[in-house]
């Protein structure tokens, strides 16, 4: 019943919008650092809890335990789009979809062919000489022994990865908030809306089709007009690619 009433809401619109998390990637082998095994792993191994390890104050100040987390942890370079991926950059195809806002930094929604993502942690595959501003793609970063240092000046090289402390780029938040606010229906998927500002975003959308699709409840369930408790690539292969 659930998954008709969304293919209805899809056929019906062609002002979508899509905010994605974490469970997006999940299904792409990608694990949550944040759940509870990340978080055992990372105490258990390195010392330290992910918010710690991937700080703006830890890099700074261990740049080099920072990057032995963040390449081994972070960068999944043969994870490949799953069908919710493949659906959301058919969607956009079919002139349906207007934007995806997504808390990943996996470049997933890109491979799969989407155009209009708007990425609020950054991305693994964009880095940067923290001197001279000379880019980097991952490649260079997982090749690199110890801390990847730019062949140009010598300087240190940064992911454009959202750390811990930092803020979020104000450029990307206001264009999110834009597409979310011009919506006519707000898809919110493989998120349990509870990091901030990122689920604050929900708080923008003015339509009356807010869809939330996550295998477990969240504090927005009550909100929203249509609720899907499932694996969010199980939906929308069925909602979109079958």
């Amino acid at each position: 019943m659930a998954y008709e009433e969304l293919k209805e809401i899809i056929k019906n619109s062609d002002n979508i919008v899509f905010l994605g998390g974490a469970g997006v990637s999940t299904e792409s082998n990608i694990p949550d650092f944040r759940s509870e095994k990340g978080l055992y792993n990372a105490v258990n191994k390195y010392g330290y809890p992910p918010e710690t390890l991937i700080s703006h104050t830890f890099f700074m100040r261990n740049t080099d335990k920072f990057y032995e987390y963040y390449k081994e942890n972070l960068i999944y370079p043969d994870a490949k789009p799953n069908d919710a991926h493949k659906a959301l950059a058919k969607l956009e195809k079919m002139g349906k979809l207007k934007a995806i806002v997504t808390q990943n930094i996996d470049n997933l929604h890109q491979l799969a062919g989407s155009k209009a993502v708007y990425e609020l942690h950054g991305s693994v595959y964009r880095n940067y000489c923290m001197d001279c501003h000379e880019f980097y793609d991952e490649k260079f970063i997982l090749k690199a022994e110890g801390v990847p240092k730019c062949e140009k000046c010598g300087g240190i090289v940064k992911p454009d990865v959202v750390l811990y402390e930092e803020g979020l780029d104000s450029n990307v938040m206001s264009a999110a908030i834009r597409a979310i606010s011009n919506a006519d229906v707000l898809i919110v998927g493989g998120t349990s809306l509870v990091v901030y500002p990122a689920a604050g975003l929900v708080n923008y959308y003015r339509g009356n089709k807010l869809v939330l699709i996550n295998k477990s409840t969240t504090s927005f369930d009550g909100q929203a007009d249509l609720v899907i408790h499932d694996n969010i690539g199980k939906v929308f292969r069925e909602c979109v690619l079958e």
